[in-house]
């Protein structure tokens, strides 16, 4: 549309499922340069990519027609199925069912990129469920703890 200006970034984060180490450590250049594809196929900007064995932290930019849930469904859509065709050693990857997605503001983005390609050194002493269940508190989410790492 004509005239129409947004700058929404989003912080987007998601293990895979069990929050089993699946992503082989040597294959997380690659698979974190071709989520950065899939987003910029989506005509959106990535700001950082990063995580570890069992998750990913995504900081992007999205146009203002596509909503976060639409983004992280093909993201993760995407990525499994070039996993599956291309790292044979990674043959049982595949992603939790659900994500998290918080909102990024202009000034905010340095600190949350920041944040996400630290994530290797944070997880020295945090695990993933203790970040996210931290991340929902954060943003004033109310979870379900029976189901929230599911």
């Amino acid at each position: 549309m004509a005239h129409t200006y947004t700058s929404l970034h989003y912080h987007c984060v998601f293990s895979t499922h069990g929050r089993r180490d699946l992503i082989l450590k040597d294959k997380l250049p690659e698979v974190h340069a071709y989520m950065g594809g899939i987003v910029r196929n989506l005509k959106g900007n990535v700001l950082a990519i990063g995580g570890t064995s069992n998750h990913a932290h995504l900081l992007i930019g999205l146009p203002s027609a596509m909503a976060p849930a639409e983004a992280v469904g093909k993201i993760k859509a995407n990525l499994t199925g070039w996993v599956h065709q291309n790292i044979t050693a990674m043959s049982s990857f595949r992603w939790q069912e659900g994500y998290g997605a918080f909102a990024v503001s202009c000034s905010q983005i340095d600190t949350v990129a920041s944040y996400i390609l630290n994530q290797p050194k944070h997880h020295e002493t945090l695990t993933f469920e203790q970040e996210y269940l931290a991340l929902l508190k954060k943003h004033n989410i109310d979870y379900d703890e029976r189901y929230v790492l599911d």
